[in-house]
């Protein structure tokens, strides 16, 4: 439950997801925290099992904790050339071809012949792929129970269909320590996920009459956008991290923030790549940003056209599980923990802060023993402050 806010704010903007298994642990309790809630979201999700080449890891096993723990949904693309060591590649079920991987960082992918000994079991594990493809898809159907030859260009398309509507989950294999099989989820990721147009549109409602309204991920409609994240950099002060639903912002313009009624200028718009930052001078609908500077937004504000208005649904965090109470190691840090921790708070939705009336200690609430420790660690590490 420690990182439920990262997890559930990523959730509520993303239109898929890859979700990573351990080769030898299959499905973990936070695995069915997290694809709960996944399905909250109607996500659509891809599977890779990873650690394939770790010792005591076993594919079928994973698979079949997928299908018992999680979804009846999920289908095997694909199933590995050897276990643990013995390792060396994935045999594709879609293309019947298989896959090694050389190089110093299995860089080169080549495709080869399915091996001899592991012909069988791909035949069979094919047809249960077709066969499950095809439930989802009227026509498909038809040629199946027909016997006729169903294409590959059919299946991607059906499969594609399918995990958009989150009626299959394929499920891929390898181990991206040593970078094999990588290369052909980020192919999957291209090729069933969803792009922002092919989701459907967001509702939300009109703030003067809380009547239902929709937005489309179409560049020309009004702008509608939600902060799911704020975050303070060392070099250009605090983020506010967003997605566009709707129309397209530029530099140097003025939103509303609807949840609030204030008015916010536009400064800097920031695309991230991870650690790296590129400014941009636009950023258009179905896009992920940061704005730097925003005054009066927090996470789950709505940021819209001033004359378009519409409140999108906030994001609802889980209630805090745990207290503890918290002093700075000198008397001289009192004033720099409350900055710091009134920092950190409005960053993090779980992280709660209140003074005890009797002891007058600073008590903070969050989601677990590690989520607060952190807090502990953040403070020292961003503030200087001891605790």
């Amino acid at each position: 439950m420690d990182f439920t806010v990262e997890v559930e704010r990523s959730l509520r903007v993303l239109d898929g997801a890859v979700v990573i298994f351990d080769g030898k642990e299959g499905v973990e309790p936070q695995s069915e925290t997290v694809w709960r809630q996944a399905d909250k979201y109607k996500v659509p999700r891809i599977c890779f099992v990873n650690k394939i080449d770790k010792e005591g890891a076993d594919f079928d096993f994973v698979l079949n904790s997928i299908w018992n723990r999680l979804t009846p949904n999920a289908l095997a693309l694909q199933m590995p050339i050897g276990e643990r060591n013995d390792f060396s590649g994935v045999v594709d079920l879609m293309k019947m071809k298989a896959y090694s991987f050389d190089g110093k960082m299995g860089e080169i992918v080549v495709e080869g012949e399915i091996p001899a000994e592991l012909l069988d079991k791909a035949k069979a594990w094919r047809e249960k792929m077709i066969e499950k493809i095809s439930e989802t898809d009227d026509s498909l159907t038809e040629k199946y129970l027909n016997g006729e030859e169903i294409s590959v260009e059919e299946l991607k398309a059906a499969l594609r269909k399918g995990v958009i509507a989150a009626k299959l989950v394929p499920v891929f294999t390898g181990t991206a320590l040593r970078n094999k099989g990588v290369q052909l989820v980020l192919d999957a990721v291209v090729d069933y996920l969803p792009s922002p147009l092919d989701v459907t549109s967001i509702k939300g409602t009109d703030p003067k009459t809380e009547l239902e309204i929709e937005r489309h991920a179409d560049d020309n409609e009004p702008f509608s956008a939600l902060a799911f994240k704020v975050a303070t950099d060392p070099f250009v002060g605090q983020l506010t991290f967003f997605r566009v639903y709707s129309g397209t912002l530029k530099a140097g313009s003025y939103v509303v923030n609807s949840t609030n009624g204030e008015r916010e200028r536009i400064g800097r718009i920031l695309q991230m790549h991870a650690n790296h930052r590129e400014e941009i001078d636009e950023i258009r609908a179905g896009g992920i940003g940061a704005l730097v500077g925003l005054k009066n937004t927090t996470t789950g504000d709505t940021l819209c056209d001033e004359a378009n208005q519409i409140q999108l649904e906030n994001i609802v965090f889980p209630e805090p599980v745990i207290d503890i109470a918290v002093e700075p190691k000198t008397k001289a840090d009192q004033e720099k923990m409350g900055v710091a921790l009134r920092k950190l708070a409005g960053e993090d939705p779980t992280l709660r802060l209140r003074t005890d009336e009797e002891s007058g200690q600073t008590i903070i609430s969050g989601m677990g023993e590690l989520h607060l420790d952190i807090i502990i660690d953040r403070m020292k590490r961003e503030f200087g402050v001891e605790a």
